[in-house]
């Protein structure tokens, strides 16, 4: 009996423990809107195989952690406050590239294509998931605005290169407008990529509080953050629910 050796070719693919891309999602009580915004994710191409998804949790009291439990992601745990809980999961990850996700917000079908390039940072354009026309309006008033400042919302898919988010320090730890602090800091070395295809955010907080007293609020509160107002006071108007 002869017994053939045979030698299999293996081909070079990026591991789930080698990721090109990490998906960060900070989670705090998103129970109403994580499973069916992971279920998309999950769906989209190159997500399982070349992307690590992290749940950074701030310490959920609702279903969230059991949802995102049942999906193949990595769960971290820290304190509550976007800047922390997205510093916390950048640490433990490994992709080249970082993109945050907020829970409520849904990438294109083709995001990927923004990190087969070699820009330092990024975002894309906002679309609200309300078919209304005044969300048109407000979310083509974000887009111009954004394109002119080249300073975005976290809800637009801020993402940046590991190892310029690394020299850039992260986050600034801070309990509000961490989006705008990041995006100041940024565009002093690089000019963003603006995706041209739109992530679909959530419209539920203009929703609920009324479209008008929402849009006057958050101009109020980026033109008081520019005046050099402390993050601290503008979080208690911002979550008055928190205290």
């Amino acid at each position: 009996m002869v017994v053939l050796q045979v030698r299999v070719a293996v081909v070079a693919e990026l591991l789930p423990d080698q990721p090109r891309l990490s998906i960060i999602v900070p989670v705090l009580n998103e129970a109403d809107c994580l499973d069916q915004n992971l279920a998309k994710l999950f769906a989209l191409p190159r997500v399982n195989s070349h992307c690590e998804v992290i749940v950074s949790d701030g310490g959920s009291t609702d279903r969230s952690l059991e949802i995102a439990q049942s999906y193949p992601c990595r769960i971290v745990h820290c304190n509550a406050g976007r800047a922390t809980q997205m510093n916390t999961a950048w640490r433990q990850a490994n992709g080249r590239f970082l993109l945050f996700l907020h829970a409520d917000s849904s990438l294109p079908v083709n995001f990927y294509n923004a990190f087969e390039t070699d820009a330092e940072w990024g975002f894309f354009r906002l679309r609200l998931d309300n078919r209304a026309l005044v969300y048109r309006i407000i979310e083509s008033t974000i887009n111009l605005r954004t394109r002119w400042s080249r300073v975005a919302g976290g809800d637009q898919g801020l993402f940046f290169k590991r190892t310029f988010f690394d020299s850039i320090n992260a986050y600034p730890p801070i309990p509000l407008m961490e989006d705008v602090a990041i995006c100041k800091i940024a565009r002093r070395y690089n000019r963003p990529a603006i995706i041209a295809s739109a992530i679909t955010g959530s419209s539920r907080r203009w929703q609920q509080q009324g479209v008008i007293k929402t849009v006057l609020l958050m101009w109020l509160l980026r033109l008081a953050y520019w005046l050099g107002v402390n993050p601290e006071r503008l979080q208690k108007i911002y979550y008055p629910q928190r205290g």
